[in-house]
């Protein structure tokens, strides 16, 4: 679709990725994944994805998606992965779960149990969750009509999906004083109100692109609700800087009081992963499967990274094996490069 891409796709495009998604599922992709609250997926229709999806599931694949919502739409989104699942008949995955609107505070229970009775009609729908109540990504995701300038649409945004004082400027090319700032110090600065101060920081940043946020959107309660769930596994959703759940998921979880077991958690972070991808070989430690392991402290073991150093390694990891060799020992990478290209099986 080029650049053209605000709008639904024509009948001959979804013919050309049909062709593009087949010729990656020969070559072992383990499925279709979707963000389909961004540019560009969010101007999909659901018909476009479900052809995908079906031709998808005749390869064996799965189907994972960033949500169309996880706020104002939540359970319409929900509505259309399950539609995508039942209909494509496919294994269908939500991808990093969560309830990111104060109006859907304390819901959790109510849709794991609307997940749960559709798991009962046969919808094999599983879902990934990281152990924080910050998410980051752009400043503009909280406006789903793309109309950057409504106050309306902001003040909505900085009261019921997050607030100024929430808000942390991650990357700000156009003005690098700004970030690690909240939006609330930033509009301070300026000595203008956050709605304003929001909306012309998109304007900015349009002009000179390069900017991400990190905002608290999530209840604690229903993280550990949804952490509790059979049919989750731990994720980090994070690249190597600007959240620390790139570098401190992990860790932090294994310190989570979420009243699961130890053996619980683990299970969350490795078989129940490699469940939910219907990985090979992966994901337990038995013979014949492939000796990815990690050796911790459990006296020791804990997350370092902030928001404002977001790299900082975790203590107690001692060792990390990749297909049975060190591949971290000593707080340092061994530059043994023993991984391998996963695909799908069938």
């Amino acid at each position: 679709m080029g650049n053209d891409f605000k709008r639904e796709a024509t009948q001959a495009e979804i013919e050309q990725m049909k062709a593009l998604l087949e010729t990656d599922l020969k070559n072992g992709s383990l499925g279709l994944g979707t963000g389909l609250e961004y540019d560009p997926g969010i101007y999909s229709s659901t018909s476009e994805v479900l052809e995908l999806a079906k031709i998808t599931s005749t390869y064996g694949g799965r189907y994972i998606s960033h949500m169309r919502s996880e706020d104002i739409y939540l359970n319409q989104s929900i509505d259309e992965i399950l539609t995508i699942g039942r209909e494509a008949d496919i294994p269908v995955q939500i991808s990093h779960f969560k309830l990111a609107r104060k109006g859907l505070w304390g819901k959790s229970p109510e849709i794991l149990r609307k997940l749960d009775s559709a798991r009962t009609t046969g919808i094999a729908v599983s879902a990934d969750i990281y152990p924080y109540q910050y998410w980051q990504s752009s400043m503009t995701v909280l406006f789903p009509e793309r109309n950057f300038e409504s106050r309306e649409t902001a003040e909505f945004a900085l009261t019921e999906l997050t607030t100024p004082e929430g808000m942390i400027i991650s990357t700000f090319d156009a003005k690098p004083e700004y970030e690690n700032l909240t939006l609330a110090e930033i509009a301070k600065l300026r000595n203008e109100d956050p709605v304003t101060t929001y909306i012309e920081l998109i304007k900015i940043s349009q002009k000179q692109p390069g900017e991400r946020i990190i905002a608290k959107s999530m209840d604690l309660e229903d993280i550990k609700s949804i952490l509790n769930w059979p049919f989750t596994n731990l994720c980090s959703d994070g690249s190597p800087d600007g959240h620390p759940r790139g570098w401190g998921s992990y860790p932090k979880y294994l310190n989570m009081d979420t009243g699961q077991s130890l053996e619980a958690k683990i299970n969350k972070m490795t078989l129940k992963a490699a469940q939910n991808l219907n990985l090979n070989k992966i994901g337990q430690i038995k013979e014949g499967y492939y000796a990815d392991l990690v050796l911790f402290n459990l006296d020791s073991i804990k997350d370092k990274a902030t928001f404002e150093n977001s790299t900082l390694k975790s203590e107690g990891i001692n060792f990390v094996f990749v297909s049975g060799e060190i591949a971290y020992a000593n707080q340092m990478l061994t530059k043994v490069y023993s991984g391998r290209i996963i695909k799908r099986i069938n």
